[in-house]
Protein backbone atom coordinates (compact mmCIF):
# COMPACT_ATOMS: atom_id res chain seq x y z
CA UNK A 1 0.00 0.00 0.00
CA UNK A 2 1.56 3.57 -0.75
CA UNK A 3 1.86 6.37 2.15
CA UNK A 4 -1.03 8.94 1.69
CA UNK A 5 -0.49 12.67 1.14
CA UNK A 6 -3.19 15.22 2.09
CA UNK A 7 -3.24 18.43 0.71
CA UNK A 8 -5.80 21.01 1.44
CA UNK A 9 -5.85 24.15 -0.82
CA UNK A 10 -6.04 23.59 -4.42
CA UNK A 11 -4.89 26.64 -5.62
CA UNK A 12 -2.06 27.03 -7.48
CA UNK A 13 0.35 25.98 -4.20
CA UNK A 14 -1.55 23.98 -3.75
CA UNK A 15 -2.50 22.21 -7.10
CA UNK A 16 1.36 22.36 -8.27
CA UNK A 17 2.56 20.30 -5.13
CA UNK A 18 -0.34 17.44 -5.70
CA UNK A 19 1.19 17.32 -9.46
CA UNK A 20 4.86 17.11 -7.96
CA UNK A 21 3.93 14.40 -5.51
CA UNK A 22 1.66 12.71 -7.84
CA UNK A 23 4.72 12.79 -10.27
CA UNK A 24 6.99 11.13 -8.55
CA UNK A 25 4.60 8.64 -7.80
CA UNK A 26 5.77 7.67 -4.04
CA UNK A 27 2.45 8.23 -2.70
CA UNK A 28 -1.06 8.87 -3.29
CA UNK A 29 -2.52 12.21 -2.95
CA UNK A 30 -5.98 13.65 -1.61
CA UNK A 31 -6.60 17.18 -3.01
CA UNK A 32 -8.92 19.11 -1.00
CA UNK A 33 -10.64 22.41 -1.30
CA UNK A 34 -14.27 24.26 -0.40
CA UNK A 35 -14.92 25.21 -4.47
CA UNK A 36 -17.40 22.93 -6.01
CA UNK A 37 -15.87 20.78 -8.66
CA UNK A 38 -12.04 22.17 -8.44
CA UNK A 39 -10.16 19.81 -6.91
CA UNK A 40 -11.80 17.21 -8.61
CA UNK A 41 -11.77 18.30 -12.14
CA UNK A 42 -7.33 18.84 -11.08
CA UNK A 43 -7.12 15.79 -9.83
CA UNK A 44 -8.62 13.82 -12.90
CA UNK A 45 -6.40 16.11 -15.36
CA UNK A 46 -3.13 14.92 -13.27
CA UNK A 47 -4.58 11.34 -12.54
CA UNK A 48 -4.89 11.30 -16.56
CA UNK A 49 -1.00 11.95 -16.70
CA UNK A 50 -0.05 9.03 -15.36
CA UNK A 51 0.63 7.05 -18.12
CA UNK A 52 2.93 9.86 -19.54
CA UNK A 53 4.74 10.64 -16.68
CA UNK A 54 4.96 7.01 -15.91
CA UNK A 55 3.08 7.70 -12.30
CA UNK A 56 0.77 4.41 -10.91
CA UNK A 57 -0.34 6.69 -7.97
CA UNK A 58 -3.37 7.63 -7.52
CA UNK A 59 -5.19 11.19 -6.79
CA UNK A 60 -8.89 11.97 -6.29
CA UNK A 61 -10.27 15.75 -5.48
CA UNK A 62 -13.21 16.24 -2.72
CA UNK A 63 -14.78 19.08 -1.12
CA UNK A 64 -15.33 17.15 1.96
CA UNK A 65 -12.61 15.73 4.17
CA UNK A 66 -13.26 11.93 4.37
CA UNK A 67 -11.21 10.99 1.74
CA UNK A 68 -8.05 12.08 3.82
CA UNK A 69 -8.87 9.38 6.24
CA UNK A 70 -5.17 7.86 7.45
CA UNK A 71 -3.23 10.28 5.49
CA UNK A 72 0.33 10.16 6.55
CA UNK A 73 1.66 14.13 5.73
CA UNK A 74 -0.61 16.92 5.47
CA UNK A 75 -0.16 19.65 3.49
CA UNK A 76 -2.32 22.84 4.27
CA UNK A 77 -2.05 25.58 1.57
CA UNK A 78 -5.54 26.83 2.33
CA UNK A 79 -6.32 30.24 3.23
CA UNK A 80 -6.09 34.34 1.73
CA UNK A 81 -3.30 34.59 -0.80
CA UNK A 82 -1.43 37.73 -0.57
CA UNK A 83 -1.77 40.42 -2.35
CA UNK A 84 0.43 43.28 -3.44
CA UNK A 85 0.66 46.15 -0.55
CA UNK A 86 -0.32 43.71 1.92
CA UNK A 87 1.90 42.51 4.82
CA UNK A 88 1.83 39.02 6.19
CA UNK A 89 0.68 40.66 9.28
CA UNK A 90 -2.58 41.32 7.23
CA UNK A 91 -3.42 37.93 6.16
CA UNK A 92 -3.09 36.67 10.16
CA UNK A 93 -6.25 36.10 11.78
CA UNK A 94 -8.40 35.31 8.58
CA UNK A 95 -5.80 32.28 7.97
CA UNK A 96 -5.63 31.67 11.65
CA UNK A 97 -9.58 30.65 11.41
CA UNK A 98 -9.08 29.13 8.31
CA UNK A 99 -6.21 26.93 9.19
CA UNK A 100 -8.00 25.88 13.06
CA UNK A 101 -10.72 24.54 11.20
CA UNK A 102 -9.03 22.53 8.51
CA UNK A 103 -6.34 20.94 11.32
CA UNK A 104 -9.95 20.21 13.25
CA UNK A 105 -11.34 18.63 10.52
CA UNK A 106 -7.86 16.39 9.44
CA UNK A 107 -6.86 15.64 12.64
CA UNK A 108 -10.40 13.65 13.45
CA UNK A 109 -9.44 10.85 10.64
CA UNK A 110 -5.79 11.39 10.47
CA UNK A 111 -4.83 11.69 13.93
CA UNK A 112 -0.97 9.84 13.06
CA UNK A 113 -0.39 12.16 10.94
CA UNK A 114 2.54 14.62 10.00
CA UNK A 115 1.26 18.30 9.53
CA UNK A 116 2.96 20.66 7.02
CA UNK A 117 1.48 23.95 7.30
CA UNK A 118 2.21 26.46 4.34
CA UNK A 119 -0.35 29.51 4.86
CA UNK A 120 0.96 32.75 5.84
CA UNK A 121 2.15 34.78 7.89
CA UNK A 122 3.95 30.71 8.15
CA UNK A 123 5.24 30.75 11.57
CA UNK A 124 2.31 31.72 13.62
CA UNK A 125 0.11 29.74 11.38
CA UNK A 126 2.14 26.60 12.24
CA UNK A 127 2.34 28.07 15.78
CA UNK A 128 -1.50 27.67 15.32
CA UNK A 129 -1.82 24.57 13.67
CA UNK A 130 0.47 23.17 16.70
CA UNK A 131 -1.91 24.48 19.65
CA UNK A 132 -4.93 23.14 17.85
CA UNK A 133 -3.56 19.46 16.81
CA UNK A 134 -1.90 18.79 20.01
CA UNK A 135 0.45 16.50 18.04
CA UNK A 136 4.27 15.79 19.46
CA UNK A 137 6.07 19.14 18.45
CA UNK A 138 8.14 16.59 16.22
CA UNK A 139 4.91 16.49 13.67
CA UNK A 140 3.93 19.73 13.36
CA UNK A 141 6.66 21.53 10.79
CA UNK A 142 6.53 24.93 8.49
CA UNK A 143 7.45 25.43 5.23
CA UNK A 144 9.61 28.59 4.84
CA UNK A 145 13.34 28.10 5.45
CA UNK A 146 13.94 25.72 2.10
CA UNK A 147 11.64 28.39 0.08
CA UNK A 148 13.87 31.24 1.45
CA UNK A 149 17.24 29.37 1.06
CA UNK A 150 16.51 28.14 -2.55
CA UNK A 151 16.00 32.23 -3.36
CA UNK A 152 19.11 33.01 -1.46
CA UNK A 153 21.27 30.47 -3.11
CA UNK A 154 19.91 31.41 -6.59
CA UNK A 155 20.96 34.80 -6.67
CA UNK A 156 23.97 33.57 -5.35
CA UNK A 157 24.42 31.09 -8.10
CA UNK A 158 23.22 34.04 -10.75
CA UNK A 159 26.08 36.56 -9.06
CA UNK A 160 29.18 33.93 -9.56
CA UNK A 161 28.03 32.33 -12.49
CA UNK A 162 28.10 28.93 -10.96
CA UNK A 163 25.84 25.87 -10.14
CA UNK A 164 22.92 26.27 -7.71
CA UNK A 165 24.26 22.93 -6.42
CA UNK A 166 27.86 24.41 -5.77
CA UNK A 167 26.25 27.13 -3.42
CA UNK A 168 25.39 26.15 0.33
CA UNK A 169 23.15 28.22 2.49
CA UNK A 170 21.04 28.48 4.91
CA UNK A 171 18.14 30.91 5.88
CA UNK A 172 16.87 30.89 9.46
CA UNK A 173 14.13 33.03 11.60
CA UNK A 174 10.59 33.65 10.55
CA UNK A 175 9.48 33.78 6.73
CA UNK A 176 9.29 37.72 6.34
CA UNK A 177 10.88 40.50 6.64
CA UNK A 178 12.80 39.50 9.46
CA UNK A 179 14.25 36.28 8.00
CA UNK A 180 18.27 35.68 8.46
CA UNK A 181 20.60 34.54 5.63
CA UNK A 182 23.29 33.14 7.59
CA UNK A 183 26.14 34.46 5.48
CA UNK A 184 28.79 33.59 7.97
CA UNK A 185 28.84 29.72 6.78
CA UNK A 186 27.52 30.60 3.07
CA UNK A 187 29.99 28.87 0.93
CA UNK A 188 30.47 28.61 -3.17
CA UNK A 189 32.53 25.28 -3.53
CA UNK A 190 33.66 25.36 0.00
CA UNK A 191 34.63 29.13 -0.27
CA UNK A 192 33.38 31.44 2.26
CA UNK A 193 30.72 33.79 0.13
CA UNK A 194 33.17 36.92 1.84
CA UNK A 195 35.77 36.07 0.09
CA UNK A 196 33.93 36.30 -3.41
CA UNK A 197 32.22 39.07 -3.24
CA UNK A 198 32.18 42.63 -1.80
CA UNK A 199 30.19 43.56 1.25
CA UNK A 200 27.46 45.55 -1.05
CA UNK A 201 26.80 43.11 -2.96
CA UNK A 202 25.82 40.16 -0.66
CA UNK A 203 23.97 42.38 1.06
CA UNK A 204 22.31 44.06 -1.88
CA UNK A 205 21.64 39.80 -2.62
CA UNK A 206 20.26 39.27 1.55
CA UNK A 207 17.61 42.08 0.98
CA UNK A 208 16.38 40.31 -2.63
CA UNK A 209 16.25 37.55 -0.17
CA UNK A 210 14.43 39.19 1.95
CA UNK A 211 11.86 40.58 -0.56
CA UNK A 212 11.67 37.52 -2.68
CA UNK A 213 7.98 36.51 -2.19
CA UNK A 214 7.42 40.09 -2.84
CA UNK A 215 9.03 40.65 -5.92
CA UNK A 216 6.82 37.87 -7.35
CA UNK A 217 3.71 39.17 -5.83
CA UNK A 218 4.77 42.67 -7.53
CA UNK A 219 5.43 41.23 -11.15
CA UNK A 220 2.19 38.72 -11.27
CA UNK A 221 -0.19 42.10 -9.96
CA UNK A 222 -2.68 38.87 -9.36
CA UNK A 223 -1.54 36.17 -7.19
CA UNK A 224 1.98 34.73 -5.70
CA UNK A 225 5.00 32.46 -6.11
CA UNK A 226 3.84 29.05 -6.59
CA UNK A 227 6.18 27.21 -8.46
CA UNK A 228 9.28 27.29 -5.75
CA UNK A 229 6.98 26.96 -2.81
CA UNK A 230 5.63 23.78 -4.18
CA UNK A 231 8.92 22.64 -4.98
CA UNK A 232 10.38 22.96 -1.47
CA UNK A 233 6.75 21.74 0.00
CA UNK A 234 7.60 18.65 -2.21
CA UNK A 235 11.23 18.03 -1.04
CA UNK A 236 10.01 17.92 2.72
CA UNK A 237 6.87 15.42 1.82
CA UNK A 238 9.47 13.20 -0.22
CA UNK A 239 12.49 13.47 3.05
CA UNK A 240 9.11 12.21 5.11
CA UNK A 241 7.49 9.78 2.86
CA UNK A 242 10.93 8.42 2.16
CA UNK A 243 12.66 8.89 5.66
CA UNK A 244 15.83 10.53 3.98
CA UNK A 245 17.16 11.91 7.36
CA UNK A 246 17.85 15.10 5.31
CA UNK A 247 18.83 18.37 6.79
CA UNK A 248 16.66 20.86 5.79
CA UNK A 249 15.61 24.73 7.17
CA UNK A 250 12.28 24.42 8.54
CA UNK A 251 9.71 25.82 10.90
CA UNK A 252 9.93 23.68 14.26
CA UNK A 253 9.76 24.20 17.55
CA UNK A 254 12.59 25.29 19.64
CA UNK A 255 12.91 24.51 23.11
CA UNK A 256 16.40 26.20 24.35
CA UNK A 257 17.88 25.34 20.72
CA UNK A 258 19.59 28.70 19.70
CA UNK A 259 18.49 30.48 23.35
CA UNK A 260 15.11 30.21 21.60
CA UNK A 261 11.59 29.23 23.81
CA UNK A 262 7.97 28.16 23.10
CA UNK A 263 8.39 29.53 19.26
CA UNK A 264 7.82 27.89 15.87
CA UNK A 265 11.24 29.50 14.31
CA UNK A 266 13.12 28.36 10.60
CA UNK A 267 16.06 26.21 11.85
CA UNK A 268 17.61 23.66 10.20
CA UNK A 269 16.39 20.16 11.08
CA UNK A 270 16.92 16.44 10.31
CA UNK A 271 13.50 15.44 8.68
CA UNK A 272 12.12 11.71 8.16
CA UNK A 273 9.62 9.50 8.89
CA UNK A 274 9.45 11.00 12.09
CA UNK A 275 8.89 14.50 11.42
CA UNK A 276 11.44 17.15 12.65
CA UNK A 277 13.83 14.04 14.13
CA UNK A 278 16.70 16.56 15.30
CA UNK A 279 17.27 20.28 15.61
CA UNK A 280 20.84 20.96 13.84
CA UNK A 281 22.48 23.77 15.99
CA UNK A 282 25.62 25.27 14.05
CA UNK A 283 27.87 28.44 14.76
CA UNK A 284 26.14 31.95 14.36
CA UNK A 285 27.82 35.15 14.43
CA UNK A 286 26.82 37.34 17.53
CA UNK A 287 25.29 39.62 14.80
CA UNK A 288 23.35 36.55 13.23
CA UNK A 289 22.36 35.30 16.66
CA UNK A 290 21.31 38.71 17.33
CA UNK A 291 19.22 39.09 14.37
CA UNK A 292 17.63 35.32 14.76
CA UNK A 293 16.38 36.26 18.25
CA UNK A 294 14.85 39.79 16.39
CA UNK A 295 13.42 37.25 13.91
CA UNK A 296 11.63 35.20 16.86
CA UNK A 297 10.40 38.03 18.71
CA UNK A 298 8.66 39.24 15.45
CA UNK A 299 7.05 36.19 15.42
CA UNK A 300 6.17 36.26 19.14
CA UNK A 301 4.62 39.42 18.25
CA UNK A 302 2.23 37.68 15.64
CA UNK A 303 1.55 34.99 18.16
CA UNK A 304 0.63 37.61 20.20
CA UNK A 305 -2.02 39.19 17.98
CA UNK A 306 -3.47 35.91 17.22
CA UNK A 307 -3.96 34.46 20.60
CA UNK A 308 -5.78 37.61 21.96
Amino acid sequence: MKNKVTIVGAGNVGATTAQRIFDKGYADVVLVDIVEDLPQGKALDMLEAGPVVRSDALIVGTNGYDETTGSDVVVITSGVPRRPGMSRDDLLLTNRDIVTNVVTEVVKRSPDCILLPVTNPLDAITQRAHQVSGFHKSRVIGMAGILDTARFRTFLSQELSVSVDSVHAFVLGGHGDSMVPVVGSTTVGGTPISRLLPTERINAIVQRTRDGGAEIVNLLKAGSAYYAPSAAIAQMVEAIILDKKEVLPCTAYLEGEYGIDGLFVGVPVKLGAGGVEDIIEFELTQEERLALHASADAVRELIEVMDS
